[in-house]
């Protein structure tokens, strides 16, 4: 059962449904009306493609398709948290699973506050996922998905040849790794740049290894020992970034495998008009600034950026660096 299906739950929900698991998408009535016409188109970074007829998946907007879940996959944005897991609360049965595929760090808690008794897993998507339109829904890159260890061994169990899921005994470290590689989103987002081109180039990989450093700062603040969603430590990652175009492709590109075309997903909320993540990323950031006393200059200024193009509604706002880190040298 996926609650929330968006971007990941379509493209999750679909691969599973294609493996054959019986599968239950709860969404929107227009994400529902596109399923129920064009099906599940489902591509990958690799080449891979299935198509995954409506009838073979369960589809509603209606919380009582949860009656008989299993296991709850929850997608839904961040803000919307609180108010997925009252329906999860009401409808839902109480030994579902419940794992939260969501980006952020404070999902988890508030699923756990809403829902005691209950098993609430977190865990960590590496990758994106790219709405094309018709039903089809792209994964722009790469990685498994890192779920929490349980005694059941629900990753195992939800793993499939086509999405690989993998047990993780230190899921909070992998969470707030994540989450310092998901600044990138709202630079992204900002540059209107597809994730290639932006990381082809130095003085944008120079804005983020920045913004990395800024975010290290700030969680070893709060005493937290992150682990790394890519091969290089995050410790190690600002200085590769930094390098010039021909060395950064030669050490660190060849771990980044991105779609020529992604882009993240708070771009996409912005090209939407959708509200985005900000407050649970970057603002995450600010937030323990504030208790320790630290400055956070970047992150002040990419959220504020963030709720300007939020508040005009027209989309990327297709900054420069240097409209960016205008007036930082100024704090």
């Amino acid at each position: 059962m996926v609650a929330g299906a968006g971007s990941i739950g379509c493209y999750v929900g679909g691969v599973l449904a294609h493996a054959g698991r019986r599968v239950s998408l709860l969404a929107r009535p227009r994400v529902i009306a596109e399923i129920e016409r064009f099906g599940l188109t489902l591509t990958s970074l690799e080449g891979s493609s299935w198509h995954v007829a409506s009838q073979q998946i369960a589809l509603s907007h209606d919380p009582t398709i949860l009656a008989n879940a299993g296991a709850v996959l929850v997608t839904v944005k961040s803000a919307d948290t609180a108010e997925v897991a009252e329906t999860i609360a009401r409808h839902a049965p109480p030994d579902a699973v419940i794992v939260s595929l969501q980006n952020g760090i404070a999902n988890v808690p508030l699923l756990r506050e809403r829902l005691p008794g209950r098993t609430v897993l977190a865990a960590m998507v590496p990758f994106n996922v790219v709405a094309a339109g018709d039903g089809r829904f792209h994964r722009a890159t790469s990685g498994d998905i890192v779920i929490e260890r349980d005694a059941a061994d629900t990753a195992a169990r939800l793993s499939t040849a086509e999405l690989a899921m993998r047990a993780s005994d230190n899921i909070a470290g992998v969470q707030w790794g994540k989450l310092l590689v998901n600044l990138n989103n709202a630079i992204n987002a900002l540059s209107g740049l597809p994730l290639r081109e932006q990381l082809g180039k130095r003085d944008w990989r120079g804005l983020f290894a920045d913004q990395i450093t800024e975010g290290l700062i700030a969680v070893r603040a709060e005493g937290i020992a992150t682990v790394s969603p890519t091969p290089v430590p995050l410790s190690f990652t600002p200085h590769l970034l930094r390098l010039p175009d021909a060395l950064f492709r030669v050490a660190l590109a060849p771990a980044m495998k991105i779609d020529p075309q992604a882009r993240s997903s708070m771009w996409e909320d912005l090209e939407r008009r959708r509200r985005t993540e900000i407050d649970y990323l970057q603002g995450v950031i600010t937030s323990i600034a504030d208790r320790h006393g630290l400055k956070a200059p970047l992150s002040r200024r990419i959220v504020t950026l963030i709720r300007d193009a939020e508040a005009k509604g027209q989309g990327s706002p297709k900054l420069t660096v240097r409209q960016i880190r205008a007036g930082l040298d100024k704090d």
